[in-house]
């Protein structure tokens, strides 16, 4: 498994087709909700493709807002859940987000993940609160960042 950093629209199209897949057509979020004005290839927004035996399984992207990095857009095929890829883009997310010295990170993530956001070091940071018609919780963690010292 290897996670890449996408800098080809080929890459961002084979991500848009994971997030349609998880978001849309599992979850029932409405496309125009899924799909914004950060889906290009720009320094405020950067997004991640991983591999499972070199087919792409999973994604995610950061997004720089104000003092935090946001994590957003996290999803995975459904017959590859389990395999430790969650964790993948998590760490390669935040590796970009160290990179751009960000010290503080947050994400809204869906409820019933939450104890996997938290056993990487997210607190929760809100009470619930609804997306697209999905439970979700405000999440935070600060970084260690020696670059941003």
């Amino acid at each position: 498994m290897e996670a890449k950093r996408i800098t080809e629209e080929n890459d961002l199209k084979k991500a848009f087709h994971i997030r349609k897949e998880v978001f849309v057509e599992e979850q029932g979020v409405p496309l125009e909700d899924e799909f914004d004005e950060f889906d290009n290839l720009n320094e405020q927004c950067e997004h991640v493709l991983v591999y499972y035996n070199e087919q792409s399984v999973g994604t995610g992207r950061v997004r720089f807002v104000e003092d935090f990095a946001k994590l957003e857009r996290i999803c995975i095929l459904k017959p590859y859940r389990k395999f430790g890829i969650g964790k993948i883009i998590i760490k390669a997310l935040e590796e970009i987000a160290e990179k751009k010295a960000a010290t503080k990170i947050k994400l809204h993530g869906q409820t019933h993940a939450e104890g996997f956001y938290k056993k990487l070091g997210y607190q929760p940071s809100s009470s619930i609160f609804m997306e697209d018609g999905i439970p979700h919780i405000l999440m935070v963690k600060e970084l260690s960042n020696e670059q941003a010292e």
